[in-house]
Order: structure tokens, then sequence, then C-alpha cells
């Protein structure tokens, strides 16, 4: 199995103190869909028997469209090039969405999970933020800190820490390097925010989600 879901993979780098930041939500005028998460990985289409992934914690892209769609006006996410990177990496990291939870070396990293693979002390910051921002709230609608378990088992936090980790930890000049759709601004992502080497296996699925040119 391939290394991307490795306790020293993605997002265990230490936490920055960047300030936090969320503008008002808006819609975008084209949204990701099933389809095209489908024609980038056809291993998307199901979960279980029928598809090509089959753990509990797999995520079709029927379920996971909607809910990245959610993240990219939550966090203010507007431009395609920004997209695909976030759509890239979390196909990458959750290996086509089977998995919320780091798993390799076995028995995996206690903590570290969601679509993103993010690192314990991401995930506790992400959790605060939420909490703090008044988007994750309990039955009787008061903000909360969510658990990990929490974050990982809803669809909408677990496919939306990707964006927040790109609006919270990233400058603008990455963003601005995302959204220009060049190969250097995946690379400098990849190895100046997220905190890892940028490889040909992750830049096969980026070059396939940046080649549709938009949703």
């Amino acid at each position: 199995m391939r290394s991307f879901l490795s306790q020293d993979s993605t997002f265990c780098r230490r936490s920055s103190a960047n300030a936090l930041d969320i503008r008002p939500e808006r819609s975008l005028p084209n949204q990701i869909t099933a389809a095209a998460i489908i024609s980038i990985d056809p291993s998307t289409q199901s979960c279980g028997p029928s598809g090509s992934t089959t753990t509990s914690e797999c995520a079709p892209a029927s379920a996971a469209a909607p809910a990245i769609a959610e993240s990219f006006r939550t966090f203010n996410i507007d431009t395609f090039g920004e997209q695909a990177a976030l759509l890239s990496l979390m196909l990458y990291e959750s290996a086509s969405f089977e998995y919320s939870r780091n798993h390799f070396p076995a028995p995996g990293t206690p903590g570290q999970g969601t679509r993103n693979m993010q690192s314990p002390a991401f995930n506790e910051q992400y959790s605060g933020y939420l909490a703090e921002q008044g988007l994750a709230k309990d039955g009787a609608g008061t903000p909360t800190q969510l658990s990990f378990d929490e974050l990982v088992a809803s669809d909408r936090w677990s496919f939306g820490s990707a964006a927040w980790f790109l609006q919270t930890q990233c400058g603008d000049s990455i963003r601005q390097g995302l959204a220009s759709g060049s190969r250097a601004g995946w690379d400098a992502y990849l190895t100046t925010c997220v905190g890892t080497t940028s490889t040909d296996d992750r830049a096969a699925i980026w070059q396939k989600v940046i080649g549709l040119g938009g949703w």
C-alpha cells in the first residue's frame, strides 16, 4: 500500500499560530460535483462490494462532493486552482476517500485523520476553531468543541479540514500560486505549507484535476 497514510506524511509538522479569519459564506458560480470526482478517480463511485473501496470509513463521491462544496463556501476557497489542489490532496491522503483515520504504518497514529490526514495537533486546533466561530454546535445549539471521533464521523467536518487548513495555515502567496494552476504553485503548497514532499504520484492526481479546467 502507498505511504500516504504514514505517520510522517502530510500535516505532521508543528502547528503555527496563524491568525484565524473567516468571511461571510457566499455561493460559488460553479460547484464541485460527484461526476467530476468520479471522472478523476472512478473508484470513488461507490463503496463496498460493487466498488474498489471497502472500509467502513469509505465515502463515495456522492457524499464527498456536497461536503467539499460546503467547505469551499465556508472557508472562501473560491478559485478553481485552489479547489483542485484540495481535492487532489484529499484523494491522495485518504486513498480515494477510503480512509478518514490514519492506519499506516500499523496501527496508525491516534488522533491523526480527516480526509487530508491532519496531525492530532491540527485536528485539535481545527476543532477549537469550529467552536470559536460557532460553526460546530451541540443539540441545544451551543457552540461546542468536537472530539476527534466526531470530526471524522461527520462528512461536513472530515471533508472540511483541507479548506480550513488552507485558509488558516497557508499564506497569500501560497494561495495565489494555487489559484494560478501552476505546477510551481502546487509544489510550493506541498513543501512550504503542508510540509511534505512533492512526488510524482501526488502530481499525477493534481494534473488530472487541474486538467478539468473547472467543474
